[in-house]
């Protein structure tokens, strides 16, 4: 799963330079958000499983637009927990990191205002971190980690404002769907925030 991260990155990276040339728009976004999940109402047994919500999540973006179509295009995203969370029951802490790869339409609203919508594809990732070490030899050292990785699906929307000649805001809402995400309370997670972004290319 990591690999699938890493290898949309490195495409990016690639095709930036041909994608300018080409005049395609080009878009970069940072930004931040919190995260919510279904409450859990189960009552029938005793153990339940933590919440994954609430914290501040930093995140960048990445988007191309005038492919095959005028207002289509895709998008790349990655978002993490800023700070760490207290994970119940062992002394663990962890981070979430959601990356993700969608097919994006982006329809204009008005002449500064317009619409992100996209779905797609990703992998959602938990480092858990380990006070005492989960195992330790002469060579390597100890490994104070452990990663967990699940494939995901998700749906978004935003809506950007030119603020100032190619300078936009966009508030903006993330649903995730986490295949068998059995460390947590729910495998449907929201994302809500906002992001700042910069338009390359038409506009």
């Amino acid at each position: 799963m990591r690999k699938f991260a890493l290898f949309i990155s490195a495409c990016v990276l690639a095709l930036f330079p041909h994608l300018a040339a080409a005049q395609k728009q080009v878009d970069l976004m940072a930004g931040g958000s919190f995260l919510e999940a279904p409450v859990d109402t189960n009552d029938s047994v005793n153990f339940h499983q933590p919440q994954e919500r609430n914290g501040l999540y930093e995140g960048f973006s990445f988007d191309v637009v005038g492919i095959k179509r005028p207002r289509l295009g895709f998008n790349v995203e990655t978002a993490w927990r800023h700070k760490q969370a207290d994970y119940p029951y062992n002394g663990e802490t962890y981070r979430p990191i959601f990356t993700d790869a969608n097919v994006l339409w982006q329809p204009r609203l008005s002449k500064k205002l317009g619409a992100d919508l996209f779905a797609g594809v990703g992998v959602a990732t938990t480092r858990f971190n380990i006070s005492g070490g989960n195992s330790c030899s002469a060579v390597a050292g100890c490994t104070f980690y452990t990663t967990s990785e699940h494939f995901m699906e998700d749906l978004g929307a935003g809506l950007r404002y030119r603020v100032w000649r190619r300078f936009f805001v966009r508030p903006e809402v993330h649903y995730y769907h986490i295949q068998n995400n059995f460390q947590f309370s729910s495998d449907n997670l929201f994302r809500v925030g906002a992001s700042v972004g910069y338009t390359f290319g038409p506009k």
